[in-house]
């Protein structure tokens, strides 16, 4: 089983890096290149307005001004392996630096979504930056609606062949095509659909759990057991059941 795993990038984010990283760089970057420029200088011409930079980063004091000070210099900027550069709940949990083997070999499906990048592969090289996928840049507009049109034929022809499985929340859903045949992930309570901090937990649990399964994903997903939250594989969409 071939599997592409789409997941959202995270607002952590580790800093710093080495090299130097270019648009055209990575899994996607032959195909998303100058779509990557244009995001990086208007986001970099963006940061010299102070409104502007709080408003795209959603921060303020010295840590509006190291976002402002990271999107201003993503080209050229220092880089690290997606896997490493995010830090966020979902990433802490799949915890990628214990992957070995077959698994580590799986994650190399993974592909993130992102509002810089557009598509980032599992080791690819990510700068720092602070920036979401439902901004509105200047000369852009919102870039989940820019970025659409290229996102659907990169990722289409990166998982010919493969099982894609969906995990991502619908702001980043919204920047692939309608029509994408992947399995749709849903994180359930009993009163809806779950959010915060344990769904983004449970997520990233899950995700490393497809990860070291080797069977049908139908299965896979129907054997997952983490803190109260389980697999439920047998309606149109997978579904993660929590207490």
């Amino acid at each position: 089983m071939r599997l592409v795993m789409l997941l959202p990038p995270s607002e952590g984010k580790r800093p710093g890096g080495q090299g130097r990283w270019a648009p055209g760089s990575g899994r996607f970057g032959r195909r998303l290149g100058p779509q990557r420029a244009d995001v990086a200088a208007h986001l970099a011409a963006a940061m010299a307005d102070t409104s502007e930079a709080a408003r795209l980063t959603g921060v303020s004091g010295l840590r509006q001004r190291a976002a402002a000070a990271a999107n201003s210099a993503t080209v050229g900027g220092p880089a690290l392996p997606a896997w490493q550069r995010y830090t966020g709940v979902v990433w802490e949990h799949l915890d990628p630096e214990t992957l070995d083997g077959e698994a580590r070999r799986r994650a190399e499906g993974i592909v993130v979504v992102s509002a810089l990048g557009g598509l980032f592969g599992f080791d690819d090289p990510v700068p720092d930056y602070k920036l979401k996928v439902g901004a509105r840049l200047e000369g852009l507009g919102a870039l989940w609606r820019w970025w659409q049109p290229v996102l659907g034929p990169a990722l289409a022809r990166a998982s010919a062949g493969a099982t894609v499985v969906d995990l991502l929340p619908d702001e980043h859903r919204r920047a692939l095509p309608a029509d994408l045949a992947a399995r749709r992930v849903e994180f359930r309570t009993p009163t809806g659909r779950a959010a915060g901090h344990a769904a983004k937990a449970a997520k990233g649990r899950f995700a490393r759990h497809l990860l070291d399964s080797d069977g049908p994903i139908e299965e896979a997903a129907g054997e997952f057991r983490w803190e109260g939250w389980r697999g439920d594989p047998t309606g149109e969409k997978l579904v993660v059941r929590g207490g």
